[in-house]
């Protein structure tokens, strides 16, 4: 994965092979398939590419249909649904041995003023009062910490609590809640895309997470098999995703081996930019007794 930001931007960058058509490169990676933040952020560039300035995205809405293959190339298919005046319409599909493994639909939106509200920012530490997640890993296993450093250096993030015992928030009220900061790991173009496709590829990192918060597990446990099955996200407004930025990642519902993970994304001075939502695969293996 990238292990800086001049790499991120490097895998971000699509090649156009034709109109609507665009290739994504791999990056070096010891993961089993594809990360799917990078296959959500390589969709959002490639809509992007074929709307007309001023339009922004606005939502995105994915599934994820098979496990990419990290030793080859993902070619992004754009299917033009509808250029309007105020709001313009992408499907993407990403394909892989000629077959698809992921589709996206993309909404986007010429800028214009309009009412205003929004939920306030939670109570929370901020970023420089909170543990780096790679020191937390290294408290549970010293390989997980190098896992981590070697894949997501492109990244900063640190851990602001949970639901856990011990973990700083409450229980009462979501069971299953855990709270980050991230950023990217250095500056990064001033571009409004630069920085949607940046934050896109790291909302899918820690979301399942927040569905084993109860259940005393993580997504490296080895009973568990986990993946994401679909992802949603809202841009309310313009943000920089070089700059601290709090997930409050609650998860209402898990059952039938999936669990539902909604987060709320606040700059640090309490504006907020976006929401998430993610479904995942999270099925506890079955053992030999």
């Amino acid at each position: 994965m990238p292990s800086s930001v001049s790499e991120l931007l490097d895998l971000l960058d699509l090649e156009s092979v034709e109109d609507n058509l665009f290739r994504g490169a791999q990056p070096r990676t010891l993961l089993q398939r594809v990360f799917g933040g990078q296959v959500a952020a390589h969709a959002l560039v490639a809509a992007s590419r074929t709307v007309e300035e001023p339009f922004v995205a606005h939502s995105l809405h994915s599934y994820f249909l098979r496990p990419g293959d990290t030793a080859v190339p993902i070619v992004y298919d754009v299917e033009n649904l509808r250029d309007g005046r105020s709001f313009a319409t992408r499907r993407v599909v990403a394909r892989q041995h000629g077959r698809p493994i992921y589709f996206m639909t993309a909404n986007f939106q010429r800028p214009e003023d309009g009412l205003e509200h929004q939920d306030p920012m939670p109570e929370v530490p901020g970023p420089d009062e909170c543990v780096n997640l790679a020191e937390l890993f290294s408290r549970r296993s010293p390989r997980h910490s190098e896992e981590w450093e070697r894949e997501w250096a492109a990244l900063e993030v640190r851990w602001a609590g949970d639901s856990r015992p011990g973990g700083r928030l409450d229980p009462s009220d979501h069971p299953a809640r855990q709270r980050l900061w991230i950023r990217t790991n250095g500056s990064l173009p001033d571009d409004a895309l630069t920085h949607q496709a940046a934050f896109t590829y790291a909302s899918d990192m820690t979301l399942l997470g927040a569905t084993l918060v109860p259940h005393g597990m993580h997504v490296s446990s080895p009973s568990m098999q986990s993946a994401s099955l679909d992802h949603s996200i809202w841009f309310h407004r313009p943000f920089r995703a070089d700059h601290w930025w709090l997930y409050d990642q609650v998860s209402p519902s898990a059952s039938g081996g999936r669990g539902l993970a909604i987060a709320r994304v606040f700059t640090q001075d309490g504006l907020l930019v976006a929401s998430v939502a993610q479904e995942g695969l999270i099925r506890v293996r079955q053992t030999d007794s």
